[in-house]
């Protein structure tokens, strides 16, 4: 008889493949309908950073003018609007591939309850907008003098 040592997680890589082939499969779409779904809406990539004095927000917006891109902070709700309008100047029919998604995009993120909105800062350059949320400033706790009688 032959003593096999036990592994505790020597079926975990094969779980790990049944499981992303069930979801593979369960979210797989037909070609068609990327297609068509590819034309509505869509959502932006946002990277979202800490640094020492703020909280940054960038997003990628590339093709959208800056006059269609708004933000707006209310109850402590930072959203971001805008819209990317279809390139009208190529017929569809001289497309070989559209890949590029069209329309109306909305991305909202929960700030923490005490930054103030005036000081929130926002720049579009390139393609990206980078929103700046400045850190409030810590309430330092207050000493009480403790009288020894």
């Amino acid at each position: 008889m032959t003593i096999v040592r036990w592994d505790p997680f020597r079926n975990v890589s094969t779980l790990q493949d049944r499981i992303n082939r069930m979801f593979d499969e369960a979210f797989t779409r037909s070609k068609k309908f990327d297609d068509d779904a590819s034309m509505g809406a869509w959502r932006p990539d946002v990277d979202i950073y800490d640094t020492d004095d703020a909280l940054i927000v960038k997003a990628e917006l590339a093709g959208v003018p800056k006059e269609n891109v708004t933000v707006d902070v209310k109850d402590n709700i930072l959203t971001i609007k805008g819209e990317r309008s279809v390139d009208n100047e190529v017929k569809e029919e001289n497309y070989y591939r559209r890949e590029r998604s069209f329309g109306s995009f909305q991305r909202s993120f929960t700030l923490p309850a005490a930054i103030n909105p005036d000081d929130i800062k926002a720049v579009y350059k390139d393609g990206i907008l980078e929103i700046e949320i400045p850190k409030p400033e810590e309430k330092k706790p207050k000493q009480v003098a403790i009288d020894v009688k």
